[in-house]
Formats: structure tokens, sequence, C-alpha cells
């Protein structure tokens, strides 16, 4: 019965940790919030290993904007490929010129068992 009890724990376990890393479309969607609010330290954790040089630049991309935000935001894994696809836009607010920006598709990596926003994609 212990025996049992414990492979049940462990597909539990198995199938939890999974689950964080089978979504790759809600980590580019946590960063670019993160991005919208200058979150280093979110973003940092979300970012691939490759682009760790860029954070401090990404972190600042909004910084003195008074108003920004995202606006429909709706992110999808292309099939099982490396690129989530979004919808929506940033809008910020610069002195009174309003400045939208499509989102884009995105490249995804996946690194120590998580999916990693890895810059835009085509």
């Amino acid at each position: 019965m212990k025996r049992s009890v414990l492979i049940v724990l462990a597909m539990v376990l198995t199938a939890c940790a999974a689950s964080g890393a089978a979504d790759p479309a809600r980590n580019v969607e946590k960063y670019l919030q993160a991005k919208v609010k200058g979150d280093a330290t979110a973003m940092r954790a979300l970012l691939c290993s490759k682009m760790e040089a860029q954070l401090d630049q990404e972190a600042t991309t909004f910084k003195g904007v008074v108003g920004v935000n995202i606006d429909g935001m709706a992110c999808q894994r292309d099939g099982n490929s490396d690129v989530v696809r979004c919808q929506g836009k940033i809008v910020a607010l610069y002195g009174t010129e309003k400045m939208d920006f499509p989102l884009v598709a995105y490249k995804v990596v996946q690194e120590d068992g998580e999916w990693k926003y890895c810059g835009e994609t085509q």
C-alpha cells in the first residue's frame, strides 16, 4: 500500500511540475506585463539566458512613460513550436501623443524546466 501511495504522489508531483513548464504562452504574457511595469526582477525570471545581457534595456523600455498598458492581450503557442503568437497591443502615452505597439510573435525556449521569453520573431 505504501508503495502505491508513493507512486501516485510521484505522478501528481510530476504533473504539477510539468504544468508550469507546459504553458509558454502564459509566460510570454507574464513577461510582457512585467516589461510594461518595468519589473526587472519578474522579467529576469522569465527571460532566456541568451537575452540576459539585454535585461536593463528591456526593463527600461517604458521608463518615464506615465500611461502605459496592455490592451486585448491574448497569446497562444503556435502548435508545438518554439513560437508564441500574441494579439493585442501595448498602448503608451508620451506627453499628449498616444502610441500603439502591436503584440507580435515571440520566441520561447525551455531552460531549467521552464519556458522562457527569448525575443521577437517572425
